[in-house]
């Protein structure tokens, strides 16, 4: 049990998933989700404004922009995944979040040729794209629950206590 944990904290790849105790799959899906929030922000302001066309342009380049953020992040994350021993509680957990993030980078896909079809975005965001954006959020918020179950409640990719007690000792200057 104690290997599994250990193992599950220590990355597949440095390189591409980050070094001990500092992951990069956490820091790359703020790009996907500011992205993503962002363009719904615009969706809705392009609803109020005497001319929407540059906010429904906008909305349509952070979708495209947080698709491709958020496969980058999936690359990181399913290095993360490698290393968690199967048929585990936290890999299941894993298994789901990667799952929901993917459903949802692919809805946001098809989001993002809905807008394009036609003349390409014109005037104000329509109902639908705004609904399947509202939709791939509320998704994102309960897959980005797992993922803070996978990091602060199983401890994946994050320091062992020992080390991380390290920054808890006070040093002879702070007495």
């Amino acid at each position: 049990m104690q290997a599994d944990l250990q193992h599950a904290k220590r990355p597949v790849s440095a390189v591409l998933a980050g070094p001990y105790g500092h992951p990069f799959h956490p820091i790359m899906v703020t790009v996907p989700i500011g992205a993503w929030v962002s363009g719904l922000v615009f969706d809705i302001a392009s609803r109020f404004v005497d001319d929407p066309d540059f906010l429904a342009k906008g909305s349509l380049w952070l979708i495209g922009l947080g698709v491709v953020g958020a496969l980058a992040a999936a690359t990181a994350g399913f290095l993360d995944l490698l290393a968690i021993p199967t048929g585990t509680a936290t890999y299941r957990t894993a298994l789901v979040h990667m799952t929901l993030n993917l459903a949802v980078t692919l809805a946001y896909v098809v989001n993002f040729l809905w807008r394009r079809a036609g003349s390409g975005p014109m005037g104000a965001v329509p109902i639908g794209p705004i609904a399947l954006s509202v939709t791939c959020l509320a998704v994102l918020v309960i897959s980005g629950y797992l993922g803070g179950k996978l990091a602060y409640h199983y401890g994946v990719r994050v320091a062992d206590e020992q080390t991380q007690a390290e920054g808890y000792r006070k040093t002879s200057e702070e007495h």
